[in-house]
């Protein structure tokens, strides 16, 4: 199943539609933050699992 030239247009076509040509700009942009912001969670990701691994080996206080 391959995307061409032709579904490609009606794909940007349909997009120019339900969001118009001035929100067009704020859109890109606002799925270019969200894509960096994942990249970034994704790239930070070992040194969380290894923050958590070690407040697990923690002693802790028996709760009452």
């Amino acid at each position: 199943m391959n995307i061409g030239p032709l579904e490609i247009g009606l794909i940007a076509l349909v997009i120019l539609l339900l969001f118009g040509a001035r929100r067009l700009p704020d859109l890109a942009r606002s799925i270019g933050r969200s894509i960096t912001e994942f990249k970034k969670g994704v790239k930070d990701e070992p040194s969380e699992k290894k923050e958590i691994e070690d407040e697990d080996k923690k002693p802790r206080s028996p709760q009452k």
